[in-house]
């Protein structure tokens, strides 16, 4: 009896703990010391009483707010320069970022979200900004996600819920690398409060390759060195096979994993927590799926022709509840396989970009560069 009270005892401790710093419905109506803060372009630096006071002479939206002066929505967006890198925000912690919408104009995959935890020189998230946000097919083409982490609302309200502490400071930055100038609406919403010396920091990274070499193993993410946890995959899929194109498995490769993997998935719908083609059936000529958006997982098909592919798809699934446990390194990969004429598998050369997400103990490995400008963009987009 005694050791069962202490393993209650216990389970409370851990989910008081769990709430300790962070926001759910189990503790609402708790006050605590941390105090809220937004970064937008009303608000460069988030500090207490200095929002809406951009001046006509400055504010992007001078002229529609000319009639009405200072602090009628006189700075609303930020314009970016072909090539600029603009500094979204800069924040003194200890705090955490709760929340960060956006409304972006512009080519997507040109439009590079970057963020530094403390005084690292090397960015923890360094992802497109569809994206990250889990619409990776360019505007117009933006899904409705409806879920824990990243939420995407009518027509391009991008949103994540994503925790991201720091201790020390972070920055946020954007650079546009496409030859036309960008536009973006946003908010870095987060709370100066104490962060644990045991937390981990938020990792996001972006990989593409198109065309998928015969044979080849796309890879969501290596080289992953230190504690963590993987907490999220977004998968964009472009299929350029006519008929089922999601046959792949996933391998989580762990501390010390070589040629076999410690989780291996039974094909690509299945990790994304769907079954049998997504209920795939032929309409008009054209395959149609079943698109669904629920708190941790969720799948989507673009109505736009994008290049040579046959099809494009979004999916996403979120370790919230079963994240990815790693001690040492991680590696996350994923196979590509289709279906030939006589029943055996297809291997795929097929258009894949991914974004990881992970929380793990500082220092990181630096990333791979992003692919240049040729290789980030949608087949048949202007750049």
């Amino acid at each position: 009896m005694r050791l069962l009270f202490y393993l209650i005892l216990s389970g409370f401790v851990l989910q008081f703990n769990l709430f300790a710093q962070g926001n759910a419905m189990q503790n609402l109506y708790e006050l605590n010391k941390a105090q809220t803060r937004s970064i937008s372009p009303e608000n460069f630096t988030g500090e207490k009483g200095k929002g809406g006071m951009a001046t006509l002479k400055e504010g992007t939206a001078a002229r529609a707010a000319e009639n009405l002066g200072q602090t009628w929505k006189v700075n609303p967006y930020i314009r970016i320069q072909p090539g600029e890198t603009f500094t979204l925000g800069e924040i003194t912690g200890p705090g955490v970022i709760n929340h960060i919408w956006m409304t972006p104009v512009g080519d997507y995959r040109l439009m590079i979200l970057r963020f530094y935890w403390d005084d690292e020189e090397e960015p923890s998230i360094e992802v497109p900004v569809g994206d990250f946000f889990a619409a990776g097919w360019g505007m117009k083409n933006e899904p409705r996600i409806s879920s824990l982490a990243i939420c995407v609302n009518p027509r391009s309200g991008f949103n994540s819920y994503w925790q991201m502490p720091f201790r020390k400071k972070c920055k946020v930055t954007m650079e546009n690398k496409n030859s036309k100038r960008a536009t973006l609406y946003y908010s870095i919403d987060y709370t100066l409060q104490e962060v644990d010396d045991a937390t981990a920091y938020f990792h996001a990274q972006f990989r593409r390759v198109n065309r998928l070499p015969f044979k080849d193993v796309y890879t969501i993410v290596d080289g992953i060195k230190g504690k963590g946890q993987y907490v999220g995959t977004y998968l964009a899929h472009g299929a350029r096979s006519p008929g089922w194109w999601g046959e792949g498995e996933i391998k989580f490769y762990m501390d010390g994993d070589k040629d076999f993997p410690t989780i291996c998935g039974t094909g690509e719908e299945d990790y994304f927590c769907g079954s049998y083609g997504y209920d795939d059936r032929e309409i008009d000529g054209r395959m149609v799926y079943s698109e669904f958006s629920s708190p941790y997982t969720g799948f989507y098909q673009i109505d736009e022709k994008i290049g040579d592919l046959i099809d494009a798809f979004g999916q996403y699934r979120w370790h919230i509840t079963d994240p990815i446990r790693f001690d040492s390194d991680l590696r996350v990969m994923i196979q590509s396989i289709g279906w030939d004429s006589t029943g055996h598998y297809l291997p795929l050369q097929d258009d894949l970009a991914s974004v990881a997400y992970w929380y793990q103990l500082e220092p990181h490995n630096p990333f791979p560069e992003l692919p240049p400008n040729d290789k980030l963009v949608l087949e048949g987009k202007k750049k």
